[in-house]
């Protein structure tokens, strides 16, 4: 996915739910901070995302413009309606939220996740794509060990261990 296909998903689920502020939570939400991120950051075809004010709609967007919907049929990527709690977050990722709203959002406000908080997210997470996708971070030069170690203070402890075990295995 590329960022103007993540303003058009935003463009669609503002529409779809009639919110004009939309959480990105996936990996995708990188684009908001790095409109030209490499490659290997932009593997995901799917943007993880739920209005703000109504997240019960995520289901809404999932139906009307998910996986194998006519728009994804059409576009070649999708929006997965995803819960708030889907994602373990630190406790401030709120107020790190990176603002992407232009022309081609159409006065939707997409409100995506900071890289550091993505990557704490997919640190607790551990997947091997999750675990790859933040190695793919560092390897770049988008994550400091310090910055993700520090917003790990902002976990649960179980949670920041199971972060900083697997954060040892990407750098």
């Amino acid at each position: 996915m590329n960022r103007t296909q993540l303003e058009h998903i935003l463009r669609a689920a503002g529409s779809v739910s009639g919110s004009r502020e939309i959480v990105v939570i996936g990996s995708q939400a990188i684009l908001a901070s790095y409109p030209d991120a490499p490659s290997e950051l932009l593997k995901s075809m799917e943007a993880d995302v739920y209005p703000l004010d109504v997240p019960e709609k995520a289901d809404l967007i999932d139906g009307c413009i998910g996986e194998l919907s006519p728009f994804h049929e059409t576009f070649g990527y999708y929006a997965h309606g995803v819960s708030p709690d889907t994602a373990t977050l630190p406790r401030g990722w709120r107020s790190r939220l990176v603002k992407l709203e232009n022309q081609n959002t159409e006065g939707t406000v997409g409100w995506c996740l900071a890289p550091v908080d993505l990557a704490a997210s997919k640190l607790v997470a551990g997947r091997e794509k999750d675990l790859d996708f933040v190695r793919g971070m560092f390897r770049v030069g988008i994550l400091s060990k310090l910055a993700v170690r520090k917003v790990f203070e902002e976990l649960i402890p179980d949670q920041a261990s199971v972060a900083g075990n697997n954060l040892e295995s990407c750098v």
